[in-house]
């Protein structure tokens, strides 16, 4: 076995010097998070922020020595074999147990600081361990410097001498996949390099806090009196009215219990830092908020999860490891949820599935003790320290922990502030959940910096009474209310032309997500209906947030309503390319899409290419967005690898050059920034589809498919979109619930029409449509369909549809190449050649027909006909077809005299009645059964071509009609024979209704046959003469005919 040379390979100790001291351009965690200055563009000079190669790298030799020094002084005493053996033992167990880059990324101790203008402290990136510093299996710290040529033997011992037996039976897919070709007519962008957005300047206002604990503490001893927040019963009655004087003390005996009633006094169970979880539900925002700032006063970093109903709960596994990565051992929660939460036997909360050990503590008051007087939280200036860790889940079904600083949580609010104009003591109404995203950031932590009125509304409540929201912003006159586009639409559903609805006092309505693109919809009809109720069109203000970088753009509350608002009409073909394409709104391929508003204040904005290299994009190119600014997150915890390639990106120019030596954050939101600095989002990244080469959007999907008269066969809201990898591809897979009432027949129908529009408005082949029975799908504890759980059933067979109708002819284009005969190798060769290479076997090929029968007398037929005549002679009573009925039962039967019979009188009747001639085309409109077999049996005995179709639906009759009209008008039938029973379909009203009756060919009914016999059975002249017609309707509805010659 040849084994490179030694020189070839590098000594970890170099490679992880020059790998800890990174370029500053590119640095991991070394810069500070704070707003950019310098030109609208955000483009610097080449020197800005840029250091000497030279320098750095001889900086980078001179930190390796000095490390390699300080980690050999930290060895044991020993001699030097067993040194040397420490070292190999080292690397073999690093080699073995090599780790993702999430956490193989290491912070040098020399990293070069970059200091940020404006006064922002440092964003310090969390130490994962030293680069130099090595840990054997053992624990025992060891040198990572070993001999390249030692490395190269132990790699050498650890290959296997064969690969296992499974891989000589695996086909090299990459050789026999068809290459997709790109289409030399795609669109491809033409538009100058985009220039980065800043958003306007974050003003300083005087009275605001140094941090939010500050801000509480002000009104909670200033205006104590002042109501907080108010929550509703399912009655839509308020249940309780928490006042800034409650909260305030609440949460101090919360802060004081958390740190000084767990655990012992030596040992508490909690210290300033340490990560605890929330465990509240949906229904109680009071408890939380009185949580969450007693974990601020306690300096302990909250992280808010939600209510785990059962041990096998969909993703539960994942959220509990989370809660173990972040080191939590103590949930707070309310008394209520702690009593609804499952018990085993003995009445103790079990430990969920993956979930770590973990103390469940109760936050009532009545549980907590009373803090002395000499108590006091610990408040200071907003810093880096971590305030709180926002729960977020990846497209793969993962868990990650979003961190917000101090600083940025404060940063977040001070600019939500001046984008919505907030002011003191403004009531503002909140549909969202308050736990995370839109709901938290404005009716939770804004509203207590401005000391705001929240109207939390439940979900509970919105379920009973989908106005109920709209009925609070009348009742308290509110200025703002946070929503869904759900919630409008519902609220849509609900309206009944009540006339004590007035609007007016809204000056904004926050559509959280504005991201996705089709939430237009709900916000046009919402206008037009509400608009007469004293809603202004300007008070609609939709808005773009991600976890990672909070609120990225919002549309401002304006006076002018003569300023519409922005919107585009874009062509799907072109935005599946990634390009901007104006189109005509009158098209269905199309997506109308409305701005989101500005940049953020104090915030930097530009889009970048979504693979490979941040590039910047094009101005009419489609791109990730992507945010500058301190009110962002700061990392996924405990993942420095992954926080690298989201929160540390560095957008390049064309050049090649960063257009800024600070960091940006990646958005996980696609889209662009139009005209006037507006910002427009078309989806997002985790519901990208790559089918072909071509980008397609989950949301997209969902939306064509709730178009086609969703209400009638599935839930709304309960449709899952996917892809599958399937032949190096991905392809599109629906899920979706089906309505119980709805037939299997009006469930096809819907399918069917389904994929005809999303061919017809995307472009692209669905490889299933699976529909499954009501509440099957596994839930979010919101109640929406969990994705990834969803897509896991499906791929382990586990999803039990009910009805599933698959196409991998439309959408699996790629497949493998007709394999070539290898001439003169024998069987045995070809059988050994494949255990050797792994291939399989070329082509196969079956016996001989002739050899099959010995009877020269059923050789010499030709033909079909032929073969029944014989039949009918020599087996005369061998029964050929059996009829079953619904209870399984027989409920007719056929002979072989019996259908050469009935052939022989339907022939005449098409000769003596239908005046037909050889070669004619007949359209047999029969349901699967004897009478078909007969018609088809005689068509070939009287000489003409016979056309399957299947009849109509006598309860679908305007949908069902119309297709059998189009086939027996393609395939230029002269003749139509069917039952009785059908032809009084075909020419009853709703027939009339669906189709013109008058143009029907002849039709002739079978149930009343002549006695009489034919004088001759048409015998083929040759075998390359047509038999029957196969048409069939695509599930693209595209009509296909198949010739079927008699020699078939």
């Amino acid at each position: 076995m040849a084994v490179p040379m030694p020189s070839k390979r590098r000594s970890l100790v170099v490679q992880t010097s020059m790998d800890a001291y990174t370029p500053p351009d590119t640095s991991s965690g070394s810069e500070d998070e704070g707003s950019v200055q310098g030109d609208s563009q955000g483009t610097p000079t080449s020197s800005q922020g840029s250091i000497n190669m030279e320098h750095w790298i001889s900086q980078a030799i001179h930190g390796s020595t000095t490390s390699t020094t300080s980690s050999s002084s930290t060895q044991s005493g020993g001699s030097g074999a067993a040194h040397r053996l420490a070292d190999v033992m080292a690397q073999t167990h690093i080699e073995n147990h090599s780790a993702p880059p999430d956490v193989t990324t290491y912070t040098s101790e020399h990293s070069i600081q970059v200091e940020r203008p404006q006064g922002s402290t440092a964003r310090v990136a969390p130490k994962y361990g030293n680069a130099e510093l090595m840990e054997t299996g053992d624990g025992v710290p060891v040198s990572s410097r070993v001999s390249a040529k030692i490395q190269q033997l132990v790699n050498t011992l650890k290959r296997p001498k064969r690969p296992p037996l499974r891989e000589f039976f695996v086909d090299d897919f990459e050789e026999l996949l068809e290459v997709q070709q790109p289409d030399p007519n795609q669109p491809k962008p033409e538009g100058a390099q985009m220039l980065a957005m800043r958003g306007e300047q974050l003003g300083v206002v005087t009275n605001w806090p140094p941090s939010l604990e500050a801000a509480l503490q002000r009104w909670g001893t200033i205006s104590p009196k002042a109501p907080c927040l108010t929550t509703m019963d399912t009655n839509g009655k308020p249940l309780y009215i928490l006042t800034y004087g409650k909260l305030w003390t609440r949460s101090m005996k919360v802060a004081y219990n958390i740190l000084h009633k767990l655990g012992t006094k030596q040992e508490p169970m909690v210290r300033p830092g340490d990560r605890v979880t929330l465990v509240f539900p949906n229904n109680d925002p009071a408890a939380f908020m009185v949580a969450f700032y007693g974990c601020l006063l306690a300096e302990v970093v909250p992280v808010p999860i939600e209510v785990p109903l059962t041990r096998k709960d969909a993703g539960s596994q994942q959220i509990g490891f989370l809660l173990g990565s972040c080191g939590v051992t103590v949930a707070l929660t309310s008394d209520a949820c702690h009593k609804g939460l499952p018990k085993s036997p003995t009445g103790e909360i079990p430990q969920f599935k993956g979930w770590p050990k973990l103390l469940w503590f109760v936050t009532e008051s009545k549980h907590l003790s009373k803090p002395p007087r000499d108590w006091f939280p610990h408040i200071k200036d907003a810093n880096n320290d971590t305030a709180y860790i926002e729960y977020k889940t990846c497209k793969d079904g993962s868990v990650l922990g979003v961190t917000v600083t101090r600083i940025a949580l404060l940063t977040h609010c001070q600019a939500l502030t001046q984008a919505c104009g907030y002011t003191e003591a403004e009531t503002i109404v909140n549909v969202l959940d308050f736990k995370k995203d839109v709901g938290l950031w404005h009716g939770i932590l804004t509203s207590v910096m401005n000391m705001m009125h929240v109207i939390s509304i439940p979900y509970s409540l919105m379920k009973v009474n989908p106005l109920s929201w709209i009925q609070k912003v009348c009742q308290y006159k509110a200025k703002v209310a946070c929503v869904k586009s759900r919630d409008m639409h519902w609220a849509l559903v609900a309206h009944r032309d009540q006339r004590d609805i007035n609007l007016s006092s809204l000056r904004m309505l926050i559509v959280a997500d504005g991201a996705n693109p089709w939430s237009i919809s709900s916000c046009d009809a919402f206008l037009n209906v509400f608009q007469s109720k004293g809603l202004r069109q300007e008070v609609i203000c939709p808005c773009a947030s991600s976890p990672e970088a909070l609120t990225v753009a919002i549309r401002r509350p304006t006076d002018d309503s003569n300023q519409p608002p922005g919107r585009g009409v874009l062509s799907m073909h072109g935005l599946t390319y990634g390009v901007i394409r104006v189109d005509s709104e009158e098209k269905l391929s199309v997506l109308t899409v409305q701005d989101v508003g500005l940049v953020m204040p104090g915030a930097i904005m530009c889009s970048v290419k979504p693979d490979g290299i941040p590039q910047l994009c094009k101005t009419d190119e489609i791109g990730e967005l992507c945010v500058c600014a301190i009110a962002t997150g700061t990392s996924y915890y405990g993942l420095s690898g992954m926080t690298k390639n989201t929160f540390e990106v560095f957008p390049m120019t064309s050049s090649g050059g960063p257009i800024t030596e600070y960091p940006f954050i990646r958005t996980g939101l696609l889209g662009f920034i139009g005209p006037g600095g507006l910002v427009f989002v078309i989806g997002k990244m985790d519901g990208l589809m790559v089918v072909s080469g071509r980008r397609h959007n989950a949301d997209d999907i969902v939306a064509t498919a709730l178009a086609v008269e969703p209400m009638k066969f599935v839930y709304r809201g309960r449709i899952a979109v996917f892809s599958v990898s399937v032949l190096h591809d991905e392809r599109i897979v629906i899920v979706a619930e089906q309505r119980p009432d709805s037939t299997e027949e009006d469930s096809f129908q819907w399918m069917s029409r389904v994929l005809q529009a999303i061919d017809s408005i995307h472009q692209v082949g669905v490889y299933c449509l699976a529909l499954v029975p009501a509440n099957t799908l596994p839930k979010t504890p919101l109640g929406g369909i969990h994705l990834s759980e969803t897509k896991q059933l499906f791929l382990e067979g586990s999803l039990h549809p009910c009805n599933v109708l698959m196409c991998p002819h439309t959408c699996v284009t790629n497949l493998p190449k007709p394999r070539q005969k290898q001439p003169e190798i024998g069987p045995a060769s070809v059988m050994v050649g494949n255990l050797v290479s792994g291939k399989r076997i070329a082509q196969a090929s079956g016996r001989d027909l002739g050899q099959i029968e010995d009877n020269d007398q059923a050789r010499k037929f030709l033909f079909l006909s032929e073969v029944l005549q014989w039949r009918a002679q020599t087996t005369p009573d061998h029964v050929l077809y059996t009829l079953l009925n619904c209870r399984g039962t027989i409920a007719n039967s056929l002979t072989c005299v019996q259908l050469h019979k009935r052939a022989e009188k339907i022939a005449v009747m098409l000769m003596e009645r239908g005046h037909l001639q050889d070669g004619d085309h007949v359209a047999l409109v029969y349901p699967p059964g004897i009478d078909l077999i007969a018609a088809f049996y005689g068509c070939l005995y009287a000489g003409c071509v016979p056309i399957t179709v299947r009849p109509p639906h006598p309860q679908n009759i305007a949908t069902t009609l119309p297709t059998v009209k189009m086939i027996v008008e393609v395939s230029r039938s002269a003749c139509l024979m069917t039952t009785q029973l059908i032809c009084k379909l075909l020419r009853s009203r709703e027939a009339a209704a669906a189709v013109d009756v008058r143009t029907w060919p002849p039709v002739l009914d079978t149930d009343d046959l002549p006695k009489k016999r034919p004088a001759q059975i048409y015998k083929p002249s040759n075998p390359e003469m047509l038999a029957y017609l196969d048409f069939s309707v695509s599930t693209t509805g595209m009509l296909a005919g198949v010739k079927v010659g008699t020699s078939c």
